[in-house]
């Protein structure tokens, strides 16, 4: 019979070992949320453009990048990107890259239909009062687009945090592997991943619930 021990675990463990993989999970949500969403956007745009040799290529590129498992994604640019600059760039800044690229396909979607959401009579209206293409974008669409995505471009930012559990492939030091770090020094690795999932599902589930309180305002609002 399994017995299961977690008194073991105490600020110190979690300070020495899993703190340095939190932040990194953390950091890795942020930087490839914010760049996910700029460089989903340029491509949103490129495919609503109405120009082929920009339509095109951005459809490629983000249907080429859903068709294929993240965690493929990570192994290539870890593998690649170093022969290609001709030097080693490190697991975390492999990772950093290969989020960005990865999930801006995603928010590219997610950009591309709450920017369709919005009537065509503002696009209109913007034109109406003398504004370029630009203009009516980042002055009339876009802000209007953002408040109606913003729960579904959370949601996909609590995914892309579960996401980077899948950095353990090329060594970089997660939250999860701050975890397994723990369990390996004090013999007690099924704890460790317990914890570790216990813990993915306490923040993603409270992100959850902030995420469906945010949507039922926006709702109101409109």
């Amino acid at each position: 019979m399994m017995n299961l021990d977690f008194s073991f675990y105490n600020w110190d463990i979690i300070s020495k070992f899993v703190l340095k993989g939190f932040y990194f999970s953390i950091t890795l949500t942020i930087v490839a949320t914010i760049g996910g969403i700029l460089f989903g956007t340029v491509l949103a745009l490129m495919r609503l453009s109405g120009r082929k040799w920009l339509d095109v290529p951005a459809t490629i590129y983000v249907n080429g990048m859903r068709s294929i498992p993240l965690v493929m994604v990570i192994l290539w640019f870890f593998l690649l990107v170093p022969f290609i600059v001709g030097k080693p760039i490190g697991a975390e800044m492999s990772a950093v890259i290969t989020f960005i690229a990865f999930e801006a396909a995603y928010f590219s979607e997610i950009m591309r239909a709450g920017i369709q959401s919005i009537p065509r009579g503002q696009v209109f209206a913007g034109q109406a009062l003398g504004m370029t293409y630009g203009q009516n974008m980042k002055l009339v669409i876009l802000p209007q687009a953002f408040r109606n995505m913003l729960p579904v471009l959370l949601t996909q930012t609590i995914i892309l945090f579960q996401d980077t559990s899948l950095v353990y492939a090329i060594g970089a030091y997660d939250m999860l592997k701050g975890f397994e770090t723990a369990g390996k020094n004090y013999g007690r690795p099924i704890e460790a991943y317990l914890l570790a999932a216990v813990v993915y599902f306490i923040m993603c589930f409270a992100l959850s619930w902030f995420v469906k309180r945010l949507h039922r305002k926006i709702a109101i609002i409109r």
